[in-house]
C-alpha cells in the first residue's frame, strides 16, 4: 500500500509539472524557443544535413563583395553559374538575403517575420525552422574557398602570426589559380584578362611562405566612395564655421573703417581757418 501510494503521488506530481513546463516553454524569447524545440522539430521533419559552415561562407561572401565585385562593376564583366564564386553556388545565399537588420539588436526573418536581438539567433532560426529551403543536393558550399580567399585573415587578426605551412599554402594557390582560370578565362577577351591579372594579384600572390605579397594587394573599389562621403561630411561641418569666421572679420573691417572715417572727419573739422 505505501509503494502504491508512492506512485499514485509522483503521477500527480508529473501531471501537474507537465503543463507548467510547457507554459515556461511558451514564455521564452523566439532564439531561446527555437534550441528548446529543436529536438522535437528534428524528430517530426528528417532534414539533410548540411555539412557547410555558415560563418565561413558568409564572410568568403564578405571578401567577394568588397575586393571582387566592385572591379567586375566596373569592368561591367558578370561570371557564369559555372563559377564557384557566382552567388548561386552559395548555399546560405537565399537565407542571408533574407535577413532584415532593422537596427543594432533587432534583426528580422524575412520568411516568418519573426524577431531576434542578434544575428547569431537569426542564424540558429534559420538552421532550426528554414533548413528545408537549402537545397543541400547540389554540395555547393563557398565556404569551402575559404582557403583561396583569406578567410582566416578577415575572420581572426591572430591568424596572421601563426606559422605558414609550405604545403598548405601551395594547395590554396593552386586552388586559387584554378579559380581564376574557371571564372575570368584570358580568352574571352580584354575585361576577363585584366580581371584575371587582378584575382591573382589580389588573390593568390599572397599564398606564399616569403611573405612578399600581401592578399587584398589592390584594396576594395569602394573605399575611394567611403572616402568620399567622409571628406563630404567633414566639409559641412567645417563650412558653417568657415562662414562665420569670413562674417566676423568682414564686420571689424566695417567697424575699422567707420572710424577711420569718424576720425577724419574730426580732424578736418579741428582745423582753423
Amino acid at each position: 500500500m505505501p509503494h502504491r501510494s508512492s506512485c499514485e503521488g509522483c503521477c500527480q506530481y508529473v501531471s501537474f509539472s507537465l503543463p507548467m513546463v510547457i507554459l515556461e516553454i511558451g514564455m521564452l524569447p523566439d532564439e531561446e524557443q527555437s534550441a528548446t524545440l529543436r529536438p522535437l522539430e528534428q524528430n517530426e521533419e528528417h532534414v539533410d544535413e548540411v555539412h557547410c559552415s555558415r560563418e565561413r561562407s558568409r564572410t568568403a561572401w564578405n571578401i567577394i563583395e568588397e575586393h571582387l565585385l566592385p572591379f567586375m562593376e566596373i569592368e561591367n564583366y558578370e561570371v557564369s553559374t559555372q563559377c564557384r564564386l557566382h552567388p548561386n553556388n552559395d548555399l546560405f545565399r537565399d537565407q542571408e538575403q533574407h535577413k532584415i537588420h532593422l537596427d543594432i539588436n533587432h534583426w528580422q526573418c524575412g520568411y516568418c517575420r519573426k524577431s531576434f536581438r542578434a544575428e547569431k539567433f537569426l542564424d540558429k532560426h534559420f538552421d532550426n525552422r528554414h533548413s528545408n529551403l537549402l537545397n543541400v543536393s547540389h554540395g555547393k558550399c563557398l565556404a569551402d574557398l575559404c582557403g583561396a580567399l583569406h578567410c582566416d585573415l578577415k575572420m581572426d587578426i591572430k591568424s596572421r602570426k601563426s606559422k605558414c605551412k609550405p604545403a598548405a599554402a601551395a594547395r590554396n594557390k593552386h586552388l586559387c589559380e584554378s579559380l581564376a582560370d574557371s571564372c575570368f578565362p584570358i580568352n574571352e577577351g580584354p575585361s576577363a584578362n585584366r580581371l584575371h591579372e587582378l584575382f591573382l594579384h589580389q588573390f593568390c600572390g599572397a599564398h606564399s611562405c616569403t611573405g612578399k605579397q600581401k592578399p587584398f594587394s589592390r584594396g576594395a573599389a569602394r573605399q575611394p566612395g567611403i572616402f568620399y562621403m567622409a571628406s563630404s561630411i567633414l566639409i559641412l561641418m567645417l563650412l558653417p564655421i568657415f562662414y562665420v569666421i569670413v562674417y566676423l572679420h568682414r564686420r571689424e573691417s566695417r567697424n575699422g573703417i567707420e572710424v577711420l572715417k569718424r576720425i577724419s572727419k574730426a580732424g578736418r573739422k579741428s582745423k582753423p581757418l
